[in-house]
């Protein structure tokens, strides 16, 4: 046998060791022996190096460093779930359900929801290519050889797999790692992890991956996206990922009906603390993929899936004191320091206390044992009080009348919960607040710039506002706490590259109140332009369509304020884009002006997306439901029964994809 064939049977035969050990927890060699047999094929590549594979099982071990992280973005768009807390929800859920598909027979997959980092790995040709975090669901991180050093993540795939396809998961540390861990540090006298799943996340970002190779991570996956799939079920989906090699959860279900997702989730709800790792609830999607095409996607979450989260565990402390938040938009909201206490895996020492109604609903008062949850939510919040226990001593909450920063008096306007500070241009934390938010990865994404680096630059006197930030010089940032040379050259050169994105992203990163990411890019596309925005009048706005009175009285106000006109003039002083570009306002014709169409089924020339674009790129509008107003339906294989039932009723249009072509090609 040759070294290249010594090489490539080492490597089979770790790699098939590796799946035995972490995948099916069925080791068929003693620790020993594997170790032997990795330090061999360590030595021959070391000797070899003409024969380096970059999936070889002795990357396992890390030692590559990243620096920094690039920015991915996600070829298929990571969505998150809708959440539940009822059975009724969950009967609700179905009800839509059977409204689009038109009461077709349904399936359910069941699956545990575990509490972990989530993660997207790519594979090509049955090999590892790419892994990268959720990010915020368009783009994340790469973190590749990180995730290489985890031992359940097959490097190389066996078995009849597609060609391309992406994978899903939750980066997740067992309880019993955990604790090892914990024990390690408290040893030493350092100050131990938290909880498990935010340990996980950042052991996804340490620099070298040696040391991410050290914890004892592991990585359960549940959803395969991709084109030209090999399977037509999500369950069928699960049990093909575990022929391939993946680590898929055995607890997952098919269910017949709803009464069975109920068995299931009554089932581990009881048995959830025998498991290993954290788990807060069950993942429910249909099971059959083209209802899954058809039911789609609303703006934030997939229709055809929702998580059932389990009851919140809920504790008992002392509440301490009350403190006072400003946010970026003046808002303050009250937040509780309590006697830290154990609540589901996490030590908690602040709730939220929302705003001064629910204070007063709850008679709230310093001094009082109170009880605290934490469902469904990532800030725990004080559900109640423990009255039992309260003492005579103890005086009404009286809410703050007064800025707690600044200390001008606060506001509140009718028909609001919060208060507001109204020192929009004078109040700190509202300054580095909005300078925070222009610089975020949906708004500005100034790379070598983040939260805690804005606040180092205002409190050192550089930046007030947000086009401060292109006044900077290399110099003024290099002599700040904890920045180096080649950050502060990555800090102007990431504020450089920012003048190149587009008109909407600027607008949502202006930062007017109610104008989210949707809202702006309705706004943009409308007015083309900020001076078409800037004029038009409280009646103009609220004719654009989704944009009501709240908004557009923002708008205006925003626009009413002198000082928001000399800032956003400076900025297009040095080149921020304030207008549409000819590409992002192109229209590529008119042909369809004036049309809505509701797309519905599966298509051969079209993915669905590339579909609804080519619509609105032909000055079509797209519909999600069928209604009087709608001109065509275009109808793919596997249409929705119920789509088709309405669009007769209706007397709608029913289009083939060869005729939608033909609208927009004639």
């Amino acid at each position: 046998m040759d070294v290249l064939q010594k090489l490539q049977a080492l490597r089979e035969e770790l790699n098939q060791h590796n799946y035995n050990y972490y995948v099916l927890d069925n080791p068929t060699i003693s620790d020993y022996e594997f170790d032997v047999k990795l330090k061999e094929l360590q030595d021959l590549e070391t000797k070899h190096p003409e024969f380096f594979d970059e999936n070889s099982p002795t990357v396992r071990v890390g030692g590559a460093v990243t620096k920094n992280f690039d920015t991915i973005v996600h070829e298929f768009r990571m969505y998150s779930l809708d959440n539940s807390y009822s059975k009724e929800d969950l009967l609700d859920w179905e009800n839509r359900i059977q409204k689009i598909l038109g009461n077709v027979p349904l399936e359910f997959t069941c699956e545990l929801k575990y509490d972990g980092a989530s993660i997207n790995i790519s594979y090509e040709n049955g090999k590892l290519k790419r892994a990268v975090t959720r990010g915020d669901g368009f783009q994340g991180d790469e973190v590749t050889n990180n995730i290489k050093t985890i031992k359940a993540v097959p490097i190389q795939l066996k078995g009849d797999f597609p060609q391309k396809f992406d994978i899903r998961g939750e980066i997740i540390l067992p309880f019993a790692g955990f604790e090892k861990m914990n024990q390690e540090l408290i040893e030493i006298g350092e100050t131990p992890y938290s909880n498990p799943r935010n340990t996980a996340s950042g052991s996804l970002k340490l620099q070298d991956s040696a040391e991410v190779a050290k914890r004892p991570l592991d990585c359960l996956l549940y959803t395969i996206v991709g084109n030209n799939l090999n399977f037509q079920t999500q369950f069928e989906g699960l049990q093909k990922a575990r022929e391939w090699g993946f680590k898929v959860p055995v607890q997952s279900k098919l269910a017949k009906s709803l009464d069975e997702v109920f068995d299931f989730i009554d089932y581990w709800d009881t048995h959830r603390h025998e498991l290993p790792y954290e788990t807060d609830g069950v993942v429910i999607k249909v099971n059959n993929l083209n209802h899954q095409e058809e039911l789609g996607y609303t703006s934030k979450s997939p229709r055809w899936a929702i998580a059932y989260k389990f009851k919140a565990e809920q504790v008992s402390t002392k509440l301490n004191s009350i403190s006072y938040q400003v946010g970026r938009t003046g808002a303050i909201t009250p937040v509780a320091n309590l006697e830290p206490v154990q609540l589901a895996g996490t030590i908690v020492k602040r709730a939220s206390l929302h705003n001064a109604d629910q204070i007063e609903k709850l008679d709230i008062r310093i001094g009082d044992e109170v009880f605290v949850e934490k469902g469904g939510e990532i800030i725990p919040k004080i559900i109640g009080v423990d009255l039992s226990k309260r003492t005579s001593d103890l005086g009404a909450t009286k809410y703050i009348t007064h800025c707690p920063e600044c200390n001008d008096k606060l506001e509140r306007k009718e028909g609001e919960a919060n208060h507001y500070c109204p020192n929009y241009y004078g109040c700190p934390p509202q300054i580095i607040g909005r300078i925070q938010h222009y610089i975020t990865r949906k708004a500005m994404d100034i790379e070598g710039l983040g939260g805690e680096t804005v606040a180092l630059l205002y409190n050192n006197g550089l930046v007030k506002n947000y086009a401060d930030l292109y006044d900077l010089k290399k110099e003024q940032v290099v002599v700040l706490d904890r920045m180096a040379d080649k950050s502060a050259e990555n800090l102007i050169n990431g504020i450089e590259k920012s003048k190149e994105i587009t008109f909407d992203r600027v607008l949502y990163a202006l930062g007017i109140r109610y104008v989210g990411e949707t809202v702006a890019k309705k706004l943009a596309k409308h007015y083309k332009s900020i001076d078409n925005l800037k004029n038009a009048s409280l009646e103009e706005l609220t004719t654009v369509e989704e944009i009501g009175i709240k908004i557009a009285q923002s708008v205006r106000e925003f626009f009413e304020n002198q000082e928001n006109i000399l800032i956003i003039d400076r900025l297009k002083t040095v080149g921020v884009q304030f207008e549409m570009s000819v590409n992002d306002a192109l229209i590529l014709s008119n042909k369809l002006e004036g049309k809505i169409f509701v797309v519905s089924g599966v298509f051969e020339k079209f993915s669905r997306d590339d579909l609804k674009k080519a619509i609105e790129d032909n000055g079509g509008k797209v519909g999600s439901s069928i209604s009087a107003k709608t001109n065509f339906v275009v109808a793919g294989e596997n249409m929705g029964p119920a789509k088709l039932e309405k669009a007769n009723q209706l007397g709608v249009k029913i289009i083939s994809e060869d005729e939608f072509i033909g609208l927009i090609s004639s």
